[in-house]
Order: structure tokens, then C-alpha cells, then sequence
């Protein structure tokens, strides 16, 4: 399977019998080095930012307090936040079950995909990463979901994982969320935040 992804990989050509660098997986949430993340990034900062602006993007961008607070009466709302989705992840890897939001955010780039040969493609990349009962990274699902999961795998749509989607979606919701809330994560940022306010 890591073969077929490492073909999506564009990089510098490398002599013959020589490794790729940097040619670890393709990442769903850009979290890590692969050199297809970098050139995305690096193109949609030389498309989108003027000097100034590249200084600006260059420090670290921090959610506001009413961003972070948001977050408190919204699921959605953080799971909409790119700052809030790291900030619950962080507290998902310390609970051991990050895989959640990560196969979450999967499904949601596999809704948007069109082009049928990379629907299939992403659609088994998710199936074989979360789904499989032989995957190290198995998201928890009911048989029921899990088996029209299988049957679908025969024809793969970008909104095969719909069903298997909200009951994760739902399970973090419902389980991590509150958890999350209550988290020295979520209650050290939001203070720090606050202290932000007080000194401006």
C-alpha cells in the first residue's frame, strides 16, 4: 500500500537505487514532512502572501479568546478551527485515540474528492489506515457499519465512510469532547489566552 502513495509523492529526482527522502505517508492533516506537504505549502504561500505578509504568517498564529471560548460552546465551531482541531489532537494523542479525529478528517477530504481514480485510491488508503481489522490504527465501529463499509469497497464513493463518519464524529462528541473541556489542554490555553487579554 505505501508504494501506491509514495507514486503520488513528486520530489527531486534521485539516482538510481537511492531513497526518496522525507517519503513517509500521505498525510491527511498535513502534520507531517513529506515533501508533497511542503510544496503545497510553499506554493500557496508564494500564490497568496506579499512580503509583509510572509513576515507576519512567519509568527505563531494563536486562536483569540473568544475563538477558544467558542470552542467551549461548540463542537463544531472548534472542529471548524484549524488551531482548534491541533489543540484537541494534542489532547486525543494523550488519550490514544487521536486515530478518531484523524480518520474524521479523512472522510472529510475524501467528500470532496471528485475524480473517481483518487476517490478509490483515498477510499482504500482509509479502509486499509482505519477500517481493517488488521490496521494498527482501527477506529471503533459497529459490524453493521463496518460491514457496508466491505460491500462498498467493491465500488468505492467518496461518501462511503458518511455513516461510519458520524458515528466517530458522534463518539468524540459525546466521550472526548467533554473530557477535552475539563483538560489541563483546553483550561491552560484558554488561561493563557485570558492573560493575553489582560496584558493588551
Amino acid at each position: 500500500m505505501r508504494k501506491r502513495q509514495a507514486a503520488h509523492i513528486e520530489a527531486p529526482p534521485q539516482a538510481p537505487g537511492q531513497p526518496r527522502p522525507n517519503t513517509c505517508c500521505l498525510c491527511w492533516c498535513g502534520c507531517c514532512k513529506c515533501l508533497w506537504n511542503e510544496d503545497r505549502l510553499e506554493r500557496s504561500e508564494r500564490q497568496t502572501c506579499t512580503k509583509m505578509d510572509s513576515i507576519e504568517a512567519a509568527e505563531e498564529q494563536h486562536p483569540s479568546l473568544d475563538e477558544v471560548l467558542s470552542w467551549s460552546r461548540s463542537f463544531e465551531m472548534m472542529l471548524r478551527s484549524l488551531e482548534g482541531r491541533e489543540v484537541f489532537r494534542e489532547f486525543l494523542r494523550s488519550e490514544y485515540s487521536e486515530d478518531n479525529l484523524l480518520f474524521w478528517l479523512a472522510c472529510e477530504e475524501l467528500k470532496k474528492e471528485t475524480n473517481p481514480t483518487v476517490v478509490d485510491e483515498k477510499a482504500r488508503i482509509i479502509y486499509e489506515d482505519y477500517v481493517s481489522i488488521l490496521s494498527p490504527k482501527e477506529v471503533s465501529l459497529d459490524s453493521r457499519v463496518r460491514e457496508g463499509i466491505n460491500q462498498s469497497l467493491a465500488e468505492p464513493s467518496n461518501l462511503m465512510y458518511e455513516e461510519a463518519q458520524l458515528q466517530i464524529y458522534t463518539l468524540m462528541h459525546r466521550d472526548s469532547f467533554p473530557r477535552f473541556l475539563n483538560s489541563t489542554v483546553y483550561r491552560d490555553l484558554l488561561a493563557n489566552r485570558r492573560r493575553t487579554c489582560l496584558d493588551t
